[in-house]
């Protein structure tokens, strides 16, 4: 695979902490919360031990034409968002027939989600049972499938040089611009929209995810319950989101006289096969992930000033992912962990998270890491809390694990 410098010109998002980039960036500075009560009658009618969640701020049929958000899922729904958000903030122009700012062929789409479309299969599911087929959408099938956020958006950019759709759980996002960044290396594309979307608070997944005890039960203090590296945190919120950006060849951007938010330099990706859920132990494949992407990158670990950190607010986790980033960078490095504020957004986690990472080295800040309060002794590195904090960085790193053992490591520059 060759070295290309691959730039990012564009970024887009919508999150619990706003419909747009600007205001979930502005929401992390100020130190808002994106969670909140669950306002949902099957909170009681299920008895659910938890009953609070990140959901957006904004609600995609605020954004989309109506008639287009009723043939998408939401978790396609918020990836449109995002990608046009990106799109535009590229530079670009909406493609048509008689206006294609990218050659198509040269376009790719690499969008993850780690979950899909199970809202619509459960909604339509229901609707067999209780109304018969008559009442059954004809789109199920493509509003369910895991592929339909990366397609959706590769269709409305007329992309034909490749549509990629990585579901690794938790690590979907990062992996979508990890490919991304693969497909522009190999030679197969000059601008690649890549990212990470999901949308999936619902009862089965609440349901689901409680019996694994793996959620905050801090259901009176919904604002406080993620608490990423604090001793008190009990579990993740589950919240919903994408991210998405435009990964561009420097030479393709300079050409058009386009801004760049800054480099993406290298990506690393490794597998634990340890466990369906759990990390390994010695967090091996955490370790070998992080020095993958500094060794693509071309840099040394001293060079890695900073780690946006997957940081989900469990027991386990959070400890194990300290230790792998000390193990691979040392202790040196200034950790993050924006779940505090927006909760875990799964599929959409690791691309909101990614652009987080840039635009601390962009404008040369790292936002606070929410309700951490006592840090865990454990916990042996300097993470930010209270204030954001201003610092010089040219080189920064955003991890990304999920169910199943997968791991991918981002590795950011300035520009």
């Amino acid at each position: 695979m060759s070295n290309v410098d691959v730039v990012i010109t564009g970024v887009g998002a919508t999150t619990p902490l706003g419909g747009d980039v600007t205001s979930t960036w502005d929401g992390l500075l100020e130190g808002r919360s994106g969670v909140r009560q669950i306002e949902a009658e099957w909170v009681d009618k299920y008895d659910l031990p938890v009953r609070i969640a990140a959901p957006l701020a904004v609600e995609p049929t605020e954004v989309l034409p109506r008639v287009q958000a009723r043939r998408l899922d939401r978790c396609e729904q918020v990836a449109m968002i995002a990608a046009r958000a990106a799109w535009a903030d590229a530079g670009y122009s909406e493609p048509s027939e008689d206006n294609e700012p990218v050659d198509p062929d040269r376009l790719g789409v690499a969008i993850g989600t780690g979950i899909g479309g199970p809202v619509t299969l459960l909604h339509q599911h229901d609707l067999l049972r209780d109304s018969g087929l008559r009442k059954v959408s004809p789109l199920t099938v493509p509003m369910l499938m895991p592929n339909g956020p990366a397609a959706h958006v590769g269709i409305d950019l007329r992309a034909r040089a490749g549509v990629h759709s990585p579901a690794s759980a938790c690590a979907s996002g990062a992996e979508g611009i990890a490919r991304g960044w693969e497909m522009i290396q190999a030679g197969h594309a000059d601008v690649v929209v890549a990212g990470g979307a999901e949308a999936c608070i619902h009862q089965i997944t609440i349901a689901g995810f409680a019996q694994s005890r793996t959620l905050s039960t801090r259901n009176d203090d919904p604002a406080r319950a993620s608490r990423p590296f604090d001793i008190d945190r009990d579990g993740f919120v589950l919240g919903e989101g994408a991210g998405v950006v435009v990964l561009e060849r420097a030479d393709h951007a300079a050409a058009r006289g386009a801004r760049v938010y800054g480099r993406l330099a290298g990506t690393g990706i490794t597998s634990d096969a340890y466990h369906i859920t759990g990390n390994h132990p010695e967090g091996i494949g955490q370790i070998a992930a992080i020095e993958k992407a500094v060794r693509a990158a071309g840099l040394s670990k001293s060079d890695i000033g900073h780690v946006n950190a997957h940081a989900t607010s469990t027991v386990v986790g959070d400890v194990g992912e300290a230790a792998a980033v000390k193990s691979a960078l040392g202790d040196q490095v200034v950790l993050t962990a924006p779940k505090g504020a927006l909760g875990h957004l799964v599929g959409g986690a690791g691309a909101v998270e990614g652009i987080i990472t840039l635009l601390s080295i962009y404008h040369g800040v790292i936002p606070a890491t929410l309700n951490l309060e006592n840090l865990d002794p454990k916990v042996q590195l300097d993470v930010v809390t209270g204030e954001p904090r201003k610092v010089e960085l040219t080189a920064a790193i955003n991890d990304s694990f999920g169910f199943g053992g997968h791991n991918v490591a981002l590795a950011f520059t300035a520009a």
